[in-house]
């Protein structure tokens, strides 16, 4: 099971190394960025111990084929894909918050509603709700950006501008981008059978001070999809819905009795259920495209990435 879970590369005209949480992102020249997705798994803000094969092509290639399919809404960083598990775009300045929309109260705001708050980043949730439950218009609730070992954290639009995060302008520029996105989001996940139930968009700007979508965009890590066959019925009859996300990760690690808190230790993973996983991801990718996932040649991954981003950078 080879995988790529850290790398240490020194790519011509590199400045410096960034490590997130899934991602490993290199600045060249001060003018573009080597954006490297790994095998690495993150669940409750916590890296997992073993990476998932094939976890980060996949990532990579999802994100790819969304930003193309959403460049006409919203410019994002993309210059090219040299290799399955690279993208390389714009150097941009990212913003310190993560746009989370949601369309449907699932995960983390029905696990809010459950504990019996009905206000999630400053917005107001209605009464008589349940788990799945499509919200009357798709509500925007930010998080903090935290750093590889640290929790995002919820936010309020009022506390980010009170804080001076983002400036008001440049705020609205993101919640437009982000209705943008999340609705075009819609219409190709309606179009495989799916529903884009929520999702989390991050935005950077450019040197020349153009705000544009980076990292990673409508994929199984940053997004929930249900399928559309059978949504209804489901509901009716209190019935848990069907997901495409790495949701099913974490309900395994709640089994386990881990949700990254203070004192819990991260439950074994068997070579057994890793490639669960994976294969997991596979059906993700091949839902979420339509297209049948074609496995890149893992026998010396950190080489072939190597050959590769050299190769463009040399070009």
């Amino acid at each position: 099971m080879n995988t790529i879970t850290d790398t240490n590369f020194n790519f011509p005209g590199q400045k410096s190394l960034y490590k997130g949480k899934v991602r490993e992102v290199y600045n060249i020249n001060n003018e573009q960025l080597v954006m490297v997705a790994t095998d690495r798994l993150s669940a409750f803000d916590v890296v997992m111990p073993k990476g998932i094969p094939y976890k980060g092509q996949i990532l990579n290639q999802i994100a790819t084929k969304m930003m193309k399919a959403t460049e006409d809404v919203v410019p994002n960083w993309l210059i090219a894909t040299p290799d399955p598990n690279v993208a390389v775009g714009h150097l941009c300045t990212p913003f310190k918050v993560e746009m989370v929309i949601r369309g449907y109260m699932s995960g983390h705001a029905a696990r809010e509603y459950k504990a019996g708050k009905r206000i999630l980043c400053g917005v107001t949730m209605p009464e008589g709700m349940k788990e799945n439950d499509k919200f009357p218009q798709p509500i925007i609730t930010p998080a903090t950006k935290a750093d590889m070992g640290d929790h995002d954290e919820d936010i309020s639009r009022e506390d980010i501008l009170k804080k001076g995060i983002v400036s008001e302008a440049d705020y609205r520029v993101l919640e437009d981008y982000t209705r943008k996105l999340f609705q075009r989001g819609s219409e190709i996940a309606a179009s495989r059978g799916l529903i884009l139930v929520d999702t989390k968009y991050e935005f950077g700007k450019t040197q020349d001070g153009h705000i544009v979508l980076i990292d990673e965009i409508h994929t199984p890590d940053s997004s929930r999809y249900f399928y559309a066959d059978g949504y209804q019925e489901r509901q009716n009859r209190g019935e848990a819905q069907k997901q495409l996300s790495k949701e099913f990760v974490r309900q395994w690690l709640i089994a386990n009795n881990f949700q990254g808190l203070e004192g819990q230790t991260v439950p074994d993973m068997s070579d057994a259920y890793i490639q669960s996983v994976s294969e997991r991801y596979i059906e993700l990718y091949e839902n979420i495209t339509g297209e049948a996932f074609v496995k890149g040649d893992v026998t010396d991954i950190q080489n072939r990435i190597k050959t590769h981003v050299e190769a463009y950078l040399n070009r």
